[in-house]
């Protein structure tokens, strides 16, 4: 029996990479896609259609999505876009030109993601119009809907939203966030240090992070807009990680990629003490064992499943028995 219908009593639940990259300039585009393409789906590429393209050539935009997507670099399915919000006028003309591009293509869109939601409705708006958009362009796959909750109301109902079954993970923006409040948060917590001190940021995220992982969603952090300061950005993640459980991150700039997933790549000893366990628990049709002089049982085993999930996922070799073990089945 598979770990997940052992441990978990149903089939494996979606993962996501644990970083997701955003570009929106042509050349930024470009060589996002390229990297993914060299370094294998270890990372998400979100092609931007909102604030990180340029104002009032949206379709023109949409165009170069159709040629990126459509390009020998994008061998591994994991490109999505980013739209406008729900209520600006480009968001429909949005969907029905990527739909309508993408429909028949070897490695539909991953996903799509709704910025700005103001509230519930917006986002059961949002997978209407993406349901509507799809059957109209006879698209042949369910598209994934991320949101970003970024506002006091979406705030306020990220338990609903992250109910609904078209949404698979929630960002949190937080500059959107602090820029709601109207100056009374002040610029320093836009900063690496200062979005995990703000109270006000760190109730925002631990309430997202608690949304999604209520529902079974993705919880995925925020920016680090110091450019260039691994250290700086690698003591971030470990915090989004360890202090507010987001199991997945944003990155803005290349040489981020790296260190967001250095830091959730587990190590070669957790690993290997999670390889051992599981097969010990397997061995014993996943009843109670005493493994290193200490009783685990499956509340523990679902832990190293977790763990050993997220070492594949970030690229991490794993032994040959373990996967033949746990991951044959895919």
């Amino acid at each position: 029996m598979s770990p997940d219908l052992a441990l978990l009593g149903r089939p494996a639940r979606r993962r996501l990479p644990v970083c997701d990259h955003y570009a929106g300039v042509e050349a930024r585009m470009r060589k996002s896609l390229e990297l993914q393409a060299r370094m294998g789906p270890v990372f998400d590429v979100t092609l931007d259609l909102e604030d990180g393209a340029p104002v009032g050539q949206e379709m023109a935009h949409c165009d170069l999505i159709h040629e990126l997507l459509a390009s020998p670099d994008n061998v591994h399915g994991r490109v999505g876009v980013r739209v406008h919000p729900v209520d600006h006028p480009m968001f429909r003309p949005e969907l029905r030109a990527l739909l309508r591009y993408h429909a028949g293509r070897t490695h539909p869109l991953a996903y799509l993601m709704v910025p700005k939601l103001r509230h519930l409705h917006d986002a059961q708006e949002a997978c209407s119009a993406i349901h509507h958009a799809a059957l109209e362009a006879d698209y042949p796959h369910p598209i994934p809907v991320q949101v970003l909750i970024e506002t006091h109301g979406a705030l306020i109902d990220v338990f609903d939203i992250a109910a609904l079954p078209e949404i698979e993970s929630l960002s949190f923006g937080l500059m959107d966030f602090v820029s709601d409040h109207d100056g009374a948060i002040p610029a320093d917590a836009l900063t690496a240090e200062g979005q995990f001190s703000h109270p006000l940021v760190c109730r925002a995220k631990t309430r997202i992070a608690a949304a999604a992982h209520a529902h079974g969603k993705v919880p995925s952090h925020c920016v680090v807009t110091e450019l260039n300061q691994q250290g700086v950005l690698a003591s971030a993640v470990q915090r989004a990680r360890h202090q507010f459980a987001y199991t997945r991150m944003w990155s803005i700039h290349p040489s981020q990629i790296p260190v967001i997933l250095a830091a959730y790549t587990p190590s070669q000893d957790e690993v290997d003490e999670a390889v051992a366990l599981l097969s010990a628990a397997q061995d014993a049709q996943w009843g109670p064992i005493r493994h290193a002089d200490r009783l685990h049982d499956r509340a523990s085993y679902r832990y190293f499943w977790s763990l050993l999930q997220r070492a594949r996922q970030t690229g991490l070799a794993l032994p040959q028995e373990a996967l033949k073990r746990f991951f044959s089945q895919g």
